[in-house]
């Protein structure tokens, strides 16, 4: 009965972290920051929070207060509509910033899913917008980031309107490719934390039809799949397939 209390202390340690140490600086909200600025973005004295998967960071309706950046791990957000189906809404990595939905409305939009064990950076928004006043960089920076997920979305927007299931899933295992090469990953093998149902979900397919097209890759040698691990073989192939060019 004791132990209870230590299992939440481990669930969500609350530790300070900083911009300038962390490896992920150059893809976050520091990212075009000089050495001065960063140590200011630092008198921030946000938390780190471990997130277990499966928890959610927020979820739907939940008063909105921060963002949330990724350190580590791999989340969704997804919102359950009006006929009780999931529908995914985004995949996010480390480096990635979380909780922009809230902005408008002062309340999250979506859930934020944890799809394995991770760590986030809890940004308080109104001490982020008071330093934005200082330091007119981050203020330019965190403008880019809310324009960056405004082209993201767009861009599934454009998924699923004008393309086939072939290229919508394509595009999908690319625009992953180059979000891993920014992380320093390998472009050509990496492991999916989703399932295909949760692809399926985001890219608007069943989830036979994403089997069915996964099987199709490997059978053309355009990627080896061994479960949840891709390995992409012939990337002007899964390029050609969107009108790219060879």
């Amino acid at each position: 009965m004791t132990a209870q209390p230590v299992l939440k202390a481990i669930d969500i340690p609350q530790l300070k972290t900083v911009c300038s140490s962390c490896s992920l600086r150059e893809l976050c909200l520091p990212m075009g920051l000089s050495e001065n600025e960063i140590e200011q973005l630092d008198q921030l004295v946000y938390t780190r929070r471990r997130v277990r998967r499966g928890e959610n960071i927020y979820r739907a309706g939940d008063p909105f207060a921060s963002l949330y950046a990724i350190r580590s791990g791999f989340f969704k957000s997804n919102v359950i509509l009006e006929d009780g189906r999931d529908q995914v809404t985004g995949f996010h990595m480390p480096g990635e910033i979380m909780g922009l939905d809230g902005i408008s409305a002062d309340r999250h939009a979506c859930n934020a899913t944890a799809l394995e064990d991770s760590e986030v950076c809890v940004i308080p928004f109104a001490r982020l917008e008071e330093t934005s006043h200082q330091v007119r960089s981050l203020q330019r920076q965190f403008h880019k980031v809310m324009s960056r997920e405004i082209v993201r979305d767009q861009g599934v927007m454009m998924l699923l309107g004008s393309m086939r299931a072939e290229e919508r899933l394509a595009a999908f295992l690319l625009n992953l490719s180059q979000r891993f090469v920014a992380r320093g990953y390998s472009p050509a093998e990496f492991h999916l934390r989703m399932t295909r149902e949760e692809i399926g979900s985001y890219l608007g397919l069943k989830l036979e039809t994403v089997s069915r097209i996964f099987s199709k890759f490997q059978e053309e040698g355009l990627v080896s799949v061994q479960q949840k691990h891709i390995r992409i073989l012939h990337v002007d192939g899964l390029r050609a397939l969107l009108g790219r060019g060879q």
